[in-house]
């Protein structure tokens, strides 16, 4: 007997955006704040989704009343017209805004899903890309295949750069002694987590300053310096403001540094030095950076973004339009803390006489 599909809202909407699009037959590019780009449409020539038995491609009949696939093993192509695939993804649409579990099912969807030869909700995949669609690009009239990452604004905001512990950023704390250091690890809110924000003004009002040394994890922090050779110490200024309480969202935080400055770069042109280096981290960690792992500047998503909005419309961020993409990003992910426990980060400890101190960096959707 076959599985039954049970998934969360980011997990649904992934066979939401295969019926949406079979159904709509075109992508439409965003601008950097979630609105169509009406003019900027790309024709959908197929679909590819991998299953359990292998890759599935959607394709249209020649009049476009009907999608076309196969089973993966059937000589005979089976055919089913595009009415089928609106009605379901509205019937799905409606059951993923409704639903208030973290898990549900969809019965009537999961049926409709299985005619058409889907076997599981999510990608099972070491590579950012979710989906893979072959488009029409008007401007040079190539067909590319192109792998797009899903992103959800009907469930719950996912994670741009995960936390571990190659994230961590190691600062010695100077001026501090055994009473500060004391202090400021026995500081918890009444959730009993660690209370940055009170640890960070203990360390402002009693002198002490943060000095960044390293990232922990070589890996990560060559993948940094590789995206730019300043990056690990951009992150570094802009976690002490995020964890002293300053600013969150990461268009404020960049803000904070161009009045900070730390770098001392020339503004006298003004070039806008500490944006720019922070979008190309987010475009990076968007099209398969990982923190842990060595990054060669290779994408594994070669679309871009789709986005599914809390209308259900969908809109495309594509690397042709790079400077949407990045805007998105930029406009629309926060830092975040992730769990000290886990992660080994937010106490002071001594090591030969001196003080030191962790960070850990995660960067969410907003």
């Amino acid at each position: 007997m076959s599985e039954v599909f049970s998934g969360n809202k980011g997990e649904w909407s992934e066979p939401y955006v295969l019926l949406k699009l079979l159904a709509d037959g075109k992508l439409y590019l965003g601008d950097g704040n979630l609105n169509k780009l009406e003019s900027l449409m790309l024709p959908i020539i197929s679909i590819l989704r991998e299953e359990q038995d292998g890759a599935r491609r959607y394709s249209y009949s020649d009049d476009k009343s009907r999608i076309v696939f196969d089973f993966g093993t059937a000589d005979e192509l089976l055919a089913v017209p595009v009415d089928e695939f609106e009605k379901h993804a509205l019937l799905l649409l409606s059951a993923i805004k409704e639903n208030r579990t973290s898990s549900f099912t969809v019965p009537d969807v999961e049926e409709f899903l299985r005619k058409i030869g889907c076997t599981r909700l999510s990608a099972r995949s070491l590579s950012k890309s979710d989906i893979h669609i072959v488009v029409h690009d008007i401007r040079t009239g190539i067909c590319p295949t192109l792998g797009f990452s899903i992103k959800s604004e009907l469930g719950k905001k996912a994670t741009l750069l995960n936390a571990s512990g190659a994230t961590n950023f190691l600062y010695e704390v100077q001026g501090c002694d055994n009473r500060i250091a004391d202090e400021f690890n026995s500081l918890f809110n009444n959730r009993g987590k660690k209370d940055f924000r009170r640890r960070m003004a203990l360390l402002e009002n009693t002198g002490c300053f943060l000095v960044f040394q390293k990232v922990d994890h070589s890996i990560c922090s060559n993948n940094l310096i590789l995206i730019d050779s300043r990056l690990p110490e951009i992150l570094a200024e802009m976690l002490c403001q995020y964890y002293a309480g300053r600013a969150k969202n990461t268009s404020d935080l960049s803000a904070k540094l161009c009045g900070i400055n730390p770098n001392g770069y020339d503004y006298s042109n003004n070039h806008h030095f500490y944006e720019y280096k922070v979008k190309r981290l987010l475009c990076e960690a968007a099209l398969g950076m990982r923190p842990a792992e060595i990054w060669h500047g290779k994408y594994d998503a070669t679309g871009g973004y789709l986005v599914v909005r809390q209308d259900g419309e969908i809109v495309c961020y594509h690397l042709y339009s790079h400077n949407q993409f990045e805007d998105y990003l930029f406009r629309n992910t926060k830092f975040d803390t992730p769990s000290s426990s886990r992660h080994g980060f937010g106490d002071i400890v001594q090591e030969e006489g001196r003080f030191f101190l962790k960070l850990n960096l995660q960067i969410r959707f907003s």
